[in-house]
């Protein structure tokens, strides 16, 4: 697959990159995680994303992973509190900590993104969190600066001359940010990684969802539901359960203006299938228009945000 030029950060990334949350929230076995990266090194993919909020993928990474450093770009988040370090939430000090720790834990020299996350609107534009990232780039410790957030957050950020990255929710059922933040990113050379571009599988029953699936999905679920849509209406025939993760990733990963769609799946399976789907190219156009159709229909007079 073609790399592509993530917005003025010049970096060169392969559409599909790996998310580490559900691998830490789920207590993936280290051995078989760290296969499936492996795998995915091997196969293209040059980003991983991770947190400081994301119990135990830090250190994972740092401790299996960094013997692989130059093969992938490292993006990591900070703004939250966290317990232990200094300042309060999106405070120059614990933004400063917490780059300070990520490197610890990473074992890096350098974070090539590091994104604002788990901050409001009026919270960000105190503008701590953004002068603590710059005075970090300054010194050698991140190469970017960026934003994890959707909704106004997103538009105000894009337009910000130290936001070069932004991380958001694009999917079938979550489609707002196509309509408003992507023009803005496209506008400002913002590069988009997208988070959630399978929906969290919301074609599946609620029973089938495990772990942090069950708080994040029922959303996505519930517009699912009221899209009323299945692969047939859109022109495909086959098992939904197969068909709809094809059809969600290609829909995300092809919106103009998105750059890479995370992967969070802990199965080497899975990741595989994701990558044949990516290869497969945007879905036709009148499949897309199909899709952005229900949703519309379904929202009604009030637009949906997007779920956070």
């Amino acid at each position: 697959m073609t790399h592509r030029t993530l917005g003025r950060t010049g970096l060169h990334v392969f559409p599909i990159g790996f998310g580490s949350a559900p691998a830490a929230y789920l207590k993936a076995d280290a051995q078989a995680a760290t296969s499936m990266i492996n795998f995915l090194l091997d196969n293209g993919v040059n980003l991983i994303d991770t947190a400081g909020s994301y119990p135990g993928s830090e250190e994972f990474l740092g401790q299996h992973l960094m013997n692989r450093r130059k093969d992938f770009i490292l993006v990591s988040k900070c703004g939250p509190k966290f317990t232990g370090l200094p300042g309060e939430a999106g405070s120059y000090e614990m933004v400063s900590a917490t780059v300070d720790r990520a490197l610890k834990r990473l074992q890096t020299e350098r974070i090539d993104i590091m994104l604002i996350n788990s901050l409001n609107l009026e919270l960000f534009q105190r503008g701590d969190a953004v002068r603590a990232l710059v005075d970090a780039r300054r010194a050698g410790k991140v190469a970017h600066i960026g934003l994890s957030g959707d909704n106004e957050l997103l538009d105000y950020a894009a337009t910000l001359n130290d936001i070069e990255v932004v991380e958001t929710s694009i999917n079938i059922v979550d489609q707002r940010n196509i309509d408003l933040a992507l023009p803005i990113c496209r506008q400002h050379n913002v590069g988009v990684l997208v988070k959630r571009p399978i929906g969290n599988a919301c074609w599946k029953d609620l029973s089938e969802q495990g772990g942090i699936y069950q708080k994040y999905v029922k959303g996505y679920s519930e517009r699912f539901s009221a899209m009323a849509l299945t692969p047939a209406d859109l022109g495909f025939e086959g098992d939904p359960l197969t068909l709809w993760p094809q059809i969600a990733l290609r829909f995300s990963l092809f919106q103009p203006g998105v750059h890479v769609a995370l992967s969070g799946t802990t199965r080497q399976a899975n990741a595989q299938a994701n990558l044949r789907s990516a290869q497969m190219g945007p879905l036709p156009q009148d499949v897309i228009d199909k899709i952005r159709s229900a949703f519309h229909q379904a929202q009604g007079q009030t637009p949906w945000p997007a779920l956070t």
